[in-house]
C-alpha cells in the first residue's frame, strides 16, 4: 500500500513539474494598432501563466506612453522606405501586401537580429497571420509555431474543410441558408477565393526567393497547414457554425477587459441627452478619415439628424475647419472604448468592423453600424465611400440580435484566455499538434478531393464500355456472318 501511495506522489509531481515547465516562446508583432494589442494580449497571458515570453516587435509601432510589459521586447526599425502608412491608402489587399514582403526583406536582411533570435533557442514560435512575414521568421529559425488569426473567419486558407453547399465563401456577404443561385453564386466564388490567395501569397515570393537557399524554400500554402494549432480571433457567437479540425480553436474574446467606470467627462456628456441615449463611434488606429473631408460631412450631417449624443473618437486638431461640428457630437482623441460599449445608456457602436471591437460590442450586447475600410466586413455594414447622411440613420437597428450573440459568448465553459493557455501547454507537453492534423493537410490537392480515385473509375468504365462495345461487335459481325452461311 505504502509503494502505491510512493508512486501515485510520484506521478502527481512529475504531472505538476510537467504542467508548470515554462517555454521558451517568441511571439512576432509586425503590424501596428489593434494587431500589436492582440499579439500583447497573448504575450501578456502566456507570461503570467509562467511562460518565459520574448515578443518580436517592429520598433516604427512603439507609441509613446505605451505601457511597460512584464515580457522581453525586440525591437526592429525598417527603413524610411520600407515604412507602412495607413492601411486606407492602399487600393486593395494584394498592394499591402507588396509592401509587407518588401519590408520583410528588410528584417530578413538584419542578419544580427535573426542570429541573436537563433541563440535564444525558442522552443515555440507564435505568429500573427495577417502578416506572413511572421510565417517566414518561425522557418527561418527552424521552429514549431502556432498561429492566431486576428480577422474575420475565412479570410485565409489554413486548411480547413470548406463545404460550399452551406459555408459562405468570405466576402460573399451569403449565409448559411443559400437556394440554388446562391449555392451557385458561392460554388463560382470559392474559385475566385484561392486565385486571390495565390496572388497575395505571390507578393512574398521574391522574399522567400533571396532569403531561403534554393532546394529548401518554403511555400506560403504549405506554411499555412503547417502550423500545430490556429487560434481565430471570433465566436460561434458571430460565425455560421462550420467543421473544424482539432487544432482549430475559437480564442474570441481575448482583448476584452473588467469593465471600469467611465471618466466624469463622458458621463456629463452622456448626461445632457437622458434616456436617449448615446452612439459610439471608434475607427480604430490604422484608419485616418481626414483624408476625405467627404466623409467627414456626410457622417457629421447623419450625426446631426440623431436625438442621441454622439462621442467620436477622431483628434480634434485634424478636424477640418469649414466643417462646422454637430452640437450633439463630441470628438475626443482618446476614449475608454470597452467601458463605454458597457455603458447602459449606448445606444449604437459604429465601427471600422475590426475583430476586437466586434467582440467587445457583442460581449456587451451592443447593437454595430460597421463601416469596412479594408477587407472586413460584418453584419449591418455601409462601405466608406458610399455614406450618405439620409442612409446612416436606416441602418441604426439589431440589438435584439446583439444581445443574442452576447449571450452566446458569455455562456462558455472557459474564458478565451484559458483555451489559449491550455491549448499550448497541451502541445508543449505533447510534443507538438501531429495528433490533431490530419493527413489530409499533407495530401497532394488531386488526392483530397479523390481526383486520381474519380480518373481511375471514369477510365475503368470507359474502358468497359469500350471492350463491350467491341465485343458487341465481335458477336453481332459473327452472328452476321453465320446467317450468310446459312443463306448460302
Amino acid at each position: 500500500m505504502a509503494r502505491q501511495w510512493a508512486l501515485l506522489l510520484a506521478c502527481l509531481l512529475l504531472s505538476g513539474f510537467l504542467l508548470s515547465e515554462a517555454a521558451k516562446i517568441l511571439t512576432v508583432s509586425s503590424l501596428g494598432g489593434s494587431h500589436y494589442l492582440l499579439l500583447d494580449q497573448v504575450s501578456q497571458i502566456l507570461q503570467d501563466h509562467g511562460h518565459d515570453v520574448t515578443m518580436l516587435l517592429n520598433e516604427a509601432f512603439l507609441i509613446q506612453g505605451m505601457k511597460e510589459t512584464s515580457y522581453k521586447v525586440i525591437s526592429w526599425l525598417p527603413s524610411e522606405d520600407q515604412a507602412l502608412h495607413g492601411r486606407e491608402t492602399f487600393d486593395n489587399i494584394v498592394k499591402l501586401m507588396e509592401e509587407l514582403g518588401i519590408r520583410c526583406s528588410g528584417l530578413l536582411r538584419k542578419g544580427d537580429t535573426v542570429d541573436s533570435l537563433k541563440n535564444e533557442n525558442f522552443d515555440l514560435v507564435f505568429v500573427e497571420a495577417f502578416d506572413f512575414c511572421s510565417f517566414l521568421v518561425a522557418e527561418k529559425l527552424g521552429k514549431p509555431f502556432v498561429s492566431i488569426l486576428p480577422t474575420q473567419f475565412g479570410s485565409v486558407d489554413i486548411g480547413l474543410p470548406i463545404p460550399v453547399s452551406y459555408i459562405p465563401v468570405f466576402d460573399s456577404q451569403l449565409t448559411d441558408h443559400m437556394d440554388l443561385w446562391s449555392r451557385l453564386r458561392n460554388f463560382l466564388m470559392f474559385f475566385d477565393f484561392f486565385m486571390k490567395q495565390w496572388q497575395i501569397q505571390s507578393t512574398f515570393d521574391k522574399t522567400i526567393k533571396e532569403y531561403f537557399p534554393e532546394g529548401s524554400r518554403p511555400v506560403l500554402s504549405h506554411l499555412l497547414k503547417k502550423a500545430e494549432l490556429w487560434f481565430v480571433n471570433s465566436d460561434f457567437a458571430l460565425e455560421f457554425a462550420r467543421p473544424l479540425l482539432p487544432n482549430t480553436v475559437y480564442v474570441g474574446g481575448l482583448m476584452v477587459r473588467p469593465v471600469k467606470p467611465v471618466p466624469q467627462e463622458f458621463e456629463n456628456f452622456i448626461a445632457k441627452f437622458g434616456d436617449s441615449g448615446f452612439v459610439l463611434v471608434a475607427m480604430g488606429s490604422m484608419v485616418n478619415l481626414s483624408q476625405s473631408q467627404k466623409v467627414l460631412r456626410e457622417m457629421n450631417g447623419a450625426f446631426a439628424h440623431l436625438s442621441q449624443g454622439v462621442i467620436w473618437k477622431y483628434n480634434p486638431s485634424h478636424w477640418p475647419k469649414d466643417v462646422k461640428l454637430a452640437a450633439n457630437v463630441k470628438i475626443v482623441d482618446w476614449l475608454p472604448q470597452n467601458d463605454l460599449l458597457a455603458h447602459p445608456h449606448i445606444h449604437l457602436f459604429v465601427t471600422h468592423c475590426g475583430m476586437n471591437s466586434i467582440m467587445e460590442a457583442i460581449q456587451h450586447g451592443v447593437s454595430m453600424v460597421g463601416i469596412p475600410v479594408f477587407e472586413e466586413q460584418f453584419g449591418v455594414s455601409i462601405q466608406l465611400q458610399q455614406i450618405k447622411a439620409e442612409t446612416f440613420a436606416l441602418k441604426m437597428k439589431y440589438k435584439s440580435a446583439a444581445m443574442a450573440a452576447s449571450i452566446i459568448r458569455r455562456s462558455h465553459p472557459l474564458t478565451p484566455a484559458q483555451r489559449l493557455v491550455g491549448w499550448i501547454d497541451h502541445i508543449l507537453q505533447t510534443g507538438g499538434a501531429a495528433h490533431l492534423k490530419p493527413y489530409a493537410l499533407q495530401q497532394p490537392w488531386h488526392e483530397q478531393y479523390l481526383l486520381d480515385v474519380i480518373l481511375f473509375l471514369l477510365v475503368v468504365t470507359l474502358g468497359t464500355l469500350w471492350l463491350c462495345g467491341k465485343l458487341l461487335g465481335m458477336v453481332a459481325r459473327w452472328l452476321c456472318g453465320a446467317r450468310k452461311q446459312k443463306k448460302a
